[in-house]
């Protein structure tokens, strides 16, 4: 490959770039609790408008937090989260936990929970 000297900085054209429009903003918070029955699923709204919603059986866990998970002094690297999802494994299989930030659009979080609620099956 040969360097062309004579042409200096970067230079591209907007089609190469390929230039998108990318969903951004935290969006609407009740795409994501709409999914949740209050047949299934707890809600309960904290003295901080946070939200938790639990399975009935405990398993699974969401956690909204508009403002950013509270956290001690030397646990603030948790006040960036804005979701929490947790499933607790079995015996056999272990769990997992996610987290987005607050600034994730609801949209794509809804997205996450309907693909999880998609997989669970009653016993």
């Amino acid at each position: 490959m040969a360097l062309d000297a004579a042409q200096h900085g970067f230079a591209t054209t907007v089609a190469a770039l390929r230039l998108r429009s990318w969903k951004l903003g935290a969006g609407q918070a009740m795409d994501v609790i709409d999914q949740f029955s209050q047949a299934d699923f707890t809600h309960i709204v904290d003295d901080r408008a946070d939200v938790h919603i639990g399975s009935r059986d405990g398993r699974f866990y969401l956690g909204y937090f508009p403002n950013g998970r509270p956290g001690g002094a030397d646990e603030d690297w948790v006040t960036g989260e804005g979701w929490v999802i947790a499933v607790t494994g079995t015996a056999n299989v272990p769990g997992y936990r996610i987290a987005f930030s607050t600034d994730t659009p609801a949209e794509i979080v809804a997205d996450a929970v309907a693909r999880i609620l998609s997989t669970s099956r009653p016993l």
